[in-house]
């Protein structure tokens, strides 16, 4: 398999994130709590939350609103995802910080 790129799988997965969001009509601050939601019911690590960290800030969102969301989908998904998206979360925060600290900019 070829590629032109040296980051065939980023560049998909931002691809489809780029269609998927060209193709929903939720509104900015729901889109980002719906696929939190989804990354929570999915066991996501900590990784997939850090690209969730801008545009939550961007649309508004508050910490309490996410708290919000993962209490809504706890008797769904169960406490120990609960849980572990909470400290994923948390991870999330603790590496976009530090690449914030570091002056890396994002790619895109």
């Amino acid at each position: 398999m070829s590629t032109a790129s040296e980051t065939p799988v980023l560049d998909t997965i931002a691809a489809m994130t780029v269609d998927s969001l060209e193709r929903c009509g939720l509104p900015p601050d729901m889109l980002i709590l719906t696929r939190i939601a989804a990354l929570a019911a999915s066991d996501a690590p900590p990784i997939s939350y850090v690209a969730h960290i801008d545009p939550a800030l961007r649309t508004g969102l508050t910490a309490e609103q996410l708290q919000d969301v993962l209490v809504a989908i706890a008797p769904i998904v169960g406490t120990a995802r609960v849980m572990t998206a909470a400290g994923n979360i948390s991870t999330a925060l603790g590496i976009a910080i530090a690449v914030a600290d570091a002056g890396i900019e994002p790619r895109g």
